[in-house]
């Protein structure tokens, strides 16, 4: 029974374990961005391995989202939210340890699945446990705070590259680990949906995850038979869904037009963001010249940017309603990421660098506290695990394609990423490219996200009332506003 408030110590502790588990595994995905021109020096890697660094990871984290929101709906959020915790953090040792980029990408994965079993948790923890009319403040502190971990990844993670070894990259998610558990163990309480019965679906997680998997290595390796065994798998996934009696996706969560179009909103702009912010720590190093260290500082405006304006973002949302920020949000993003296309060799991060990361961090902290509010207040609570976790398997299978597809269609192919001058002009196709994407984004959020509509005036505000307290169902009008997570800047 969702009963913590905003601002209590019970809540605070709830809110320091989610968001330092999710953290690690934003740190994670910032920091391995930053290591991936030492990961290549490493191994002799061409651009290809690079990406499967990073979408093996993505792969295991997008195939798995659905089936580990599914558990922890019915086997305890907090459970498999510590499952994951730990599964992450002996994968980031193995990261590590890895002799060859083989085994590296392996690792990745093993973390990928862990990353899965912690993430749909993070957010509906939050969901379950907080009283309805804190939701808001609750996910807003969540996705500000949850910077502080953006930022401390790039610059420790670009230290240990510059200084030690990438490798020691892998070792940050530890102790963090460790202190998510004690917490978590102590302080956040338990929570499951009491409808969920029957079998978990795993016959509809393997298929999930056979066309994700087909539909990524055909993208990647430019290879026909591979897309079309992966969409076939993904079709097989869709018609499993509608026939067996206990689905991992209950499809009636599309049933709910603002949860249809948040997620359309999500695919478009985190598929964005997720391919400019693949290729732009390369540009940084590779071209501009930047040491790890470097690259990682340059990014801290727009983590700074998210955790003052976050949390404002979501309760301003929260009061007008969350169309005309989904809406300006993904246009400000757009913006940013047209202005990278100044980031040339001269490397200047005050006239280059710095402009783009600032409108970036702006539009960001405008659109992800009131997507992922959105998001989550579009589903009923009972089912906050699946609605989180659809929401974050959007994102991240958005962002798999995007590194997939973009570097590609960017003209950036083998060892271009080694020629500054070949592989600049691809990046700054890409970010044209992404910035494209974003306006989209923003169009469709104008046309299809609906805000909620305001309670009549003349109505008493008492608390038995129905249409004014829907705390077993849903958030009040409102306070429908979402969000949808950091930006894998996460992971989103």
């Amino acid at each position: 029974m969702a009963t913590l408030s905003y601002g209590t110590a019970s809540g605070r502790w709830v809110l320091t374990a989610t968001i330092l588990g999710s953290g690690i595994a934003a740190i994670d995905a910032t920091v391995v961005g930053i290591a991936l021109p030492a990961i290549g020096r490493s191994f002799d890697a061409d651009l290809e391995t690079l990406q499967w660094v990073v979408t093996s990871y993505t792969l295991a984290l997008a195939g798995l989202l659905l089936i580990a929101g599914a558990l922890g709906d019915r086997y305890g959020r907090r459970r498999v939210f510590l499952i994951g915790v730990i599964w992450f953090a002996l994968a980031s040792i193995l990261c590590g340890a890895a002799p060859d980029a083989p085994t590296l990408i392996a690792a990745r994965a093993l973390q990928g699945v862990g990353a899965a079993l912690l993430t749909p948790g993070s957010l509906a923890i939050l969901q379950a446990s907080f009283r309805p009319e804190d939701r808001s403040r609750a996910i807003g502190a969540w996705s500000g705070l949850g910077g502080v971990a953006t930022a401390i990844g790039p610059f420790v993670g670009g230290w240990l590259v510059g200084a030690a070894s990438w490798r020691l990259i892998f070792a940050i998610n530890v102790p963090i680990a460790v202190a998510v558990v004690l917490i978590a163990w102590r302080h956040v309480p338990e929570s499951r949906d009491a409808t969920a019965t029957g079998r978990v679906d795993v016959l509809g997680g393997t298929l999930v995850t056979l066309g994700l998997v087909g539909l990524t290595y055909g993208l990647i390796e430019i290879l026909p038979a591979f897309l079309v065994v992966g969409a076939l798998f993904l079709a097989a996934f869709v018609w499993w869904e509608r026939r067996t009696a206990h689905p991992m996706l209950p499809l009636d969560l599309f049933a709910s037009p603002q949860f249809s179009a948040t997620n359309v909103v999500t695919f478009v702009i985190y598929g964005a963001i997720g391919g400019a912010l693949f290729l732009l720590p390369i540009q940084l190093q590779q071209v501009a010249g930047y040491s790890p260290l470097e690259a990682g500082v340059s990014l801290l405006p727009i983590t700074v940017i998210m955790l003052l304006l976050s949390a404002r973002s979501g309760a301003l949302a929260a009061r007008i309603g969350p169309r005309l920020q989904m809406s300006a949000g993904p246009v400000l993003v757009g913006v940013g990421m047209a202005l990278f296309t100044r980031v040339t060799a001269s490397g200047s991060y005050l006239t280059e660098v710095l402009p783009a990361v600032t409108v970036l961090g702006l539009g960001l902290a405008t659109t992800v506290a009131p997507l992922t509010a959105t998001a989550l207040s579009s589903a009923r609570s009972s089912h906050a695990g699946m609605a989180s976790a659809v929401n974050n398997d959007v994102a991240r299978a958005a962002g798999l394609i995007a590194v997939a597809v973009l570097p590609a269609a960017a003209g950036i192919t083998g060892a271009a990423y080694l020629d500054p001058g070949e592989f600049s002009a691809g990046f700054h196709t890409a970010v044209l490219i992404c910035a494209g994407l974003c306006l989209v984004a923003g169009a469709l959020a104008a046309v299809m996200i609906r805000n909620p509509p305001t309670p009549p005036a003349a109505l008493p505000a008492a608390p038995e009332k129905p249409w004014l307290h829907c705390a077993v169902d849903a958030p009040p009008p409102a306070l429908t506003p979402h969000t949808a997570g950091t930006p894998h800047v996460a992971g989103k």
